[in-house]
């Protein structure tokens, strides 16, 4: 198999797959580049996570949209390649930088969120969908365990018992079930995607900033602390399940279209 930009690049970030753009209205516009799918590995976690970063100390930010050119946000990590290497532990130390930023995010959901990219999605303050859009946490029908801090994001946005069964069952939900749940929190035609979010970020934005980020750290409280837990046992669990036959059998079936068959071994 080909090498990941994880690889190929040393082990630094993908700033080609993210760039930054800057508005008058004080709202930043940050943009997944890796179209049709935009599937993610370290490289591009990190680059996302040096973006926020930088813009957490510009004085012109103080709002984030998080959005994805092409088809779908975020399609998760593309489990056929390398995207894994180093182990999920390298992936979520990165990712926890995104928990760790004070500037907040909205992200413009179009297409799919799935796995790791729906993840993503969760680790933003809000989410913007259509209609058309498709979340899913599929890791139970790969043979997987959840990651990227579902554990703790997942149940904060939408309830215990809506995440179990997420989870539990992998299934699809539509961008009109997933505002019923609140797992989007506008919803708009397709085409309205962006602007609505970025719509969002600069009503935030017009309010005091100093105000927002104190506000922001008392309503997260020791967030930060429970992904990092969260992610060490979420890690763990994967590293184990990577080295069973499901896993293999999930990973199969996803690339061939067709139902798992699953032998718990």
């Amino acid at each position: 198999m080909a090498p990941g930009p994880d690889q190929q690049d040393g082990g630094r970030g993908d700033p080609a797959a993210v760039t930054v753009t800057h508005g008058e209205d004080y709202v930043a516009t940050v943009e997944l580049r890796r179209p049709p799918d935009n599937y993610f590995d370290r490289a591009l976690i990190r680059a996302l996570a040096d973006a926020y970063q930088a813009l957490d100390a510009d004085p012109g930010c103080r709002a984030i949209v998080l959005c994805s050119e092409g088809k779908h946000f975020c399609a998760g990590a593309n489990l056929t390649g390398d995207s894994l290497d180093g182990g999920p532990g390298s992936l979520y130390r990165e990712a926890i930088r995104l928990f760790e930023a004070g500037t907040p995010v909205v992200a413009a959901v179009q297409g799919a969120a799935v796995g790791g990219g729906l993840g993503l999605a969760c680790s933003a303050d809000f989410r913007v969908g259509c209609p058309q859009a498709r979340f899913a946490a599929n890791f139970a029908r790969l043979g997987f365990h959840h990651g990227f801090g579902l554990t703790v994001t997942l149940p904060a946005i939408v309830g215990p018992q809506h995440s179990l069964e997420l989870l539990y069952t992998g299934r699809r939900i539509g961008g009109d079930e997933a505002a019923r749940i609140g797992l989007c929190d506008r919803l708009v035609p397709a085409d309205q995607v962006r602007d609505a979010a970025h719509l969002l970020a600069a009503e935030i934005a017009g309010s005091g900033p100093l105000a927002v980020r104190s506000i922001r750290d008392t309503m997260r409280g020791d967030l930060v602390g429970q992904v990092r837990a969260a992610t060490d046992r979420e890690a763990a669990e994967q590293n184990r399940l990577r080295e069973t036959a499901d896993f293999r059998e999930g990973v199969a079936a996803m690339a061939q279209r067709r139902p798992p068959r699953f032998e718990g071994k």
